[in-house]
Formats: structure tokens, C-alpha cells, sequence
């Protein structure tokens, strides 16, 4: 991929998005798909916190020229080009780094890497934004996230062994953003699940203050075990047939991760919508 002209500082502004344009820089070469949106989240939220200041018009001028320059070079990529490939392509990334993160929690193993996936996968999601609303259990994933990585980096940091899985956060508990828990390196490799670890079938529930929060690499919540067959008098509407393209989409994604359980789940979706008219 052809050089980005540098940014400018960023102005003090801007302070909430400098870990989104972090991420945009290390994902440039592993996955400019990630990097570009996010710097579209980045330059979305610049313009609404400030666009008036010198100083923010010319940061965010700049940030835009990088934005044509990547659009330009991912022009043949339908990530870039279709939004709703685009949306399955991150949420597909970021569900990857969340879970790689929730297993080495689920198994005692604390470290840098795994507090920056899970601090990555929080930010990844605030991107997805860029496709418009979050879906509850994105809402739950990236407060769940936030909440771990800081958790976590800040018993390292005290010498202190953190208590592995979903325990100790209350549900209004809003966390602070932790200038280093998000400056470790990523892995060399984007996170897999080990064979060790990655058993949807011997993965319980858990929650903490009531939201449900996901077992690490489990088979997603109401995968339905049985399709039931048409009625053969179902009417689907253009809303129902973009919903089914939609997961078929999602599926499709997937599979480009080898993420077996999350294509099975969206074709799933699409089969019963198609089948009965219901999701």
C-alpha cells in the first residue's frame, strides 16, 4: 500500500479519537479495510466535536486526504465499496479479537496482548458505528471489553492477579479511558483461537448485573437448532430479502476468517427469515 502523507498533532480536541487513529495506523498493512474505517469513524467524530478551530480544520483536512487516498487504493475491494460488506468485515474483526481476548481471560492467562485485543475490539466497535446503530449485543461487547482491558492492565500494573471471566463490573460502571491500555503492540498475527480453548459445546452462559455477556468462542446465543419449514403463504417484503442478503453477507465474511460457528449462524438467520417470514 502507497505511503500516507503524516497527520499534523492532534489537537487536545480530539484526545477521544487518537486510539482510533492508533489503530487505523497498525491495521494499514495487516488489514487496510480495518485502517480505513477506522479513520472515517475518526474523521466522522472530529467533525462533530470540532470543525470551526484552525487547528482541527487543518487535522481533519489532512485526515481526509488519507480517507481518498485509501478509498482510491481499496476501489476493487467490496468492503469499501458495499456498506453492508463493510460492516460485516469489521464486526467479523472485532468479534475475533474479543473472543481471542475472553478465552485467555477464561484461562488465567493475563497479558499485554490480550488486554490490547480486548481494548482494540471496544474501539472497533465505536467504528462500527459508522454503518449507523449498535446492536445490543455490541453495545454489551464493547462495555465489556473496555471494562477488561482496564481492569486487567490495572491490576498488572499494581501487581495484583486479576479474578479471570465476567466478575466485579457493575452494570453503571462507566470506564475510563486508560492512556496505556491501549499503547501495548499488537500481536504479530491477528488473534486465533487455540484448539485448546476454542470448545463452543463446554462454554456456559454468564453475566454480570444482569447483561448477559457471551462465553468466550461460544456458538452465538439463539442459533436455532431446527429450521422450521415454510408454510408455503409466506409473503416476504424487500425489507426481508435485504435482511437475508444481509446475513448471507455476514456468512460470507466469516468464512473468510474460518469462523465456522458465527457463518453457520447467519445462514441460519437467512434460511429461517426466508422460510417463515420471522427472524
Amino acid at each position: 500500500m502507497a505511503e500516507l502523507a503524516p497527520l499534523p498533532p492532534l489537537p487536545p480536541q480530539f484526545k477521544s479519537i487518537q486510539h482510533h487513529l492508533r489503530t487505523a495506523q497498525e491495521h494499514d498493512k495487516r488489514d487496510p479495510v480495518v485502517a480505513y474505517y477506522c479513520r472515517l469513524y475518526a474523521m466522522q467524530t472530529g467533525m462533530k466535536i470540532d470543525s470551526k478551530t484552525p487547528d482541527c480544520r487543518k487535522f481533519l483536512s489532512k485526515l481526509m486526504d488519507q480517507l481518498e487516498a485509501l478509498k482510491k487504493h481499496l476501489s476493487d475491494n467490496e468492503a469499501i465499496t458495499q456498506e453492508i460488506v463493510g460492516c460485516a468485515h469489521l464486526e467479523n474483526y472485532a468479534l475475533k479479537m474479543f473472543l481471542y481476548a475472553d478465552n485467555e481471560d477464561r484461562a488465567g492467562r493475563f497479558h499485554k496482548n490480550m488486554i490490547k485485543s480486548f481494548y482494540t475490539a471496544s474501539l472497533l466497535i465505536d467504528v462500527i458505528t459508522v454503518f449507523g446503530e449498535l446492536t445490543d449485543e455490541n453495545v454489551k461487547h464493547r462495555k465489556y471489553a473496555r471494562w477488561k482491558a482496564t481492569y486487567i492492565h490495572n491490576c498488572l500494573k499494581n501487581g495484583e492477579t486479576p479474578q479471570a471471566g465476567p466478575v466485579g463490573i457493575e452494570e453503571d460502571n462507566d470506564v475510563e479511558e486508560n492512556e496505556d491500555t491501549g499503547a501495548t503492540s499488537l500481536p504479530t498475527q491477528p488473534p486465533q483461537p487455540s484448539s485448546s480453548t476454542y470448545d463452543p459445546g463446554n462454554m456456559p452462559s454468564s453475566s454480570f448485573s444482569g447483561i448477559q455477556i457471551p462465553p468466550g468462542a461460544h456458538a452465538p446465543a439463539n442459533t436455532p437448532a431446527e429450521v422450521p419449514h415454510s408454510a408455503g403463504d409466506i409473503r416476504l417484503t424487500p425489507e426481508d430479502f435485504a435482511r437475508a442478503q444481509k446475513y448471507c453477507k455476514y456468512a460470507g465474511s466469516a468464512l473468510q476468517y474460518e469462523d465456522v460457528s458465527t457463518a453457520v449462524q447467519n445462514l441460519q438467520k437467512a434460511l429461517k427469515l426466508l422460510t417463515t417470514g420471522r427472524e
